[in-house]
C-alpha cells in the first residue's frame, strides 16, 4: 500500500488564495480591513521566525499587520496595558501575544487580558468554553488546520474511531474536543493516550485515525498501526543539523515505516506545520466580520 500524501503546503496555499479573495471583498463592499498586531517579547530566535512569518503571511493577503516587539525585560504591566490598548483599537481585529513568554511573566495573566472578540489563538476561557459547547468562537489555529486538512483530503470521520496521541491545552484536548462534535470533520469516537497511558499499541492499533501531537520524535512506528489508517502528524522535532547547518526535522510518526501501512498521511515538514498561520489569518477575518456586524 502507497499511502496518500495529504499536503498541508498545497492546503494552505488553497486557503490562502480563498482568504486573499474575501479580504479584498471585505474592503471594496463593506470597507473593512482585518487587522493583526503580534506581540513578541524578547528575542529568541524561534518566535521571532515565527512572528516574521505571520507578518509575512497577513500582508500577502492584504491584512493589516502591526508587530511589536519589548525587551525581554519588559513588565508584566507593560504588557497588559500594551494588550488593553490594542484591544481598544478598532484598527486591531486580532491580538497574538507569542509564547512562551519570559518567566516573570504570568501566561494565564496575559492570555485572559485579551479581548475574546479579539482572542484570534483561541486560547481565552471564553472562547474555550464555546468550542466545547459548539458555539461560534475562535478555533486554536493547529487543531482547526487538522480539521481543514482531513475536510479536504476528502477522510470520512463520522463514526471513525479516532486516537489523538497527547494532551497540551493548544492541541491535544482541544483536538479531542473538535473531533466528537456534532460538526463537518466530526462525529468520531475518540480516544486520547498520553504519558500515563498502560498499553498505546492497544489503542493506535484499531485506530482508524490517529493524530499524533506528543511531542516525542517517531512514537508511533509501524508495528502500532493497522493497514488503511489516515496518520496526521502534528509533532515538529528537531533530532539534529544538517552539514549545511540546516535543522533535520522529525514528527511523531516514523514516516518511513508507517506510511507502507497508511491509507493517508502528513509529512514532517510540510504537513499541518504550514496550515498553524493559515487559520490564525482565517481567524483574524472572521474576528473582522464579526467586528462589522457582517457575520
Amino acid at each position: 500500500m502507497t499511502a496518500k500524501i495529504i499536503s498541508g503546503t498545497e492546503t494552505a496555499k488553497a486557503i490562502r488564495e480563498e482568504l486573499k479573495v474575501e479580504v479584498a471583498e471585505l474592503k471594496e463592499k463593506h470597507n473593512v480591513v482585518p487587522g493583526l498586531v503580534t506581540i513578541l517579547v524578547g528575542e529568541d530566535p524561534a518566535s521571532q521566525s515565527y512572528v516574521s512569518a505571520k507578518n509575512k503571511t497577513a500582508h500577502a493577503l492584504g491584512i493589516h499587520s502591526e508587530q511589536v516587539t519589548l525587551d525581554a525585560d519588559t513588565s508584566e504591566k507593560d504588557l497588559l496595558a500594551m494588550i488593553d490598548k490594542y484591544n481598544k483599537d478598532d484598527k486591531i481585529n486580532g491580538i497574538l501575544v507569542q509564547l512562551p513568554l519570559p518567566k516573570h511573566i504570568d501566561e494565564g495573566k496575559v492570555l485572559y487580558a485579551i479581548d475574546p472578540g479579539k482572542d484570534v489563538d483561541g486560547f481565552h476561557p471564553v472562547n474555550v468554553g464555546k468550542m466545547v459547547l459548539g458555539e461560534q468562537c475562535f478555533l486554536p489555529c493547529t487543531p482547526h488546520g487538522v480539521l481543514e486538512l482531513l475536510i479536504r483530503a476528502g477522510v470520512e470521520t463520522s463514526g471513525a474511531e479516532v486516537v489523538v496521541v497527547g494532551r497540551s491545552n493548544i492541541v491535544g484536548k482541544p483536538m479531542v474536543n473538535l473531533m466528537l462534535q456534532k460538526r463537518e470533520a466530526g462525529n468520531s469516537t475518540v480516544t486520547i493516550c498520553h504519558t500515563r497511558t498502560k498499553d498505546m499499541t492497544a489503542h493506535t492499533k484499531r485506530a482508524d485515525i490517529i493524530i499524533a501531537a506528543a511531542g516525542v520524535p517517531k512514537m508511533i512506528t509501524a508495528d502500532m498501526v493497522k493497514d488503511g489508517v489516515v496518520v496526521i502528524d502534528v509533532g515538529v522535532n528537531r533530532i539534529g543539523m544538517s552539514e549545511s547547518g540546516k535543522a533535520i526535522l522529525a514528527g511523531d510518526v516514523d514516516f518511513d515505516s508507517v506510511k507502507d501501512k497508511a491509507a493517508a498521511i502528513t509529512p514532517v515538514p510540510g504537513g499541518v506545520g504550514p496550515m498553524t498561520i493559515t487559520m490564525l489569518m482565517k481567524n483574524t477575518v472572521q474576528a473582522a466580520k464579526q467586528a462589522a456586524g457582517l457575520i
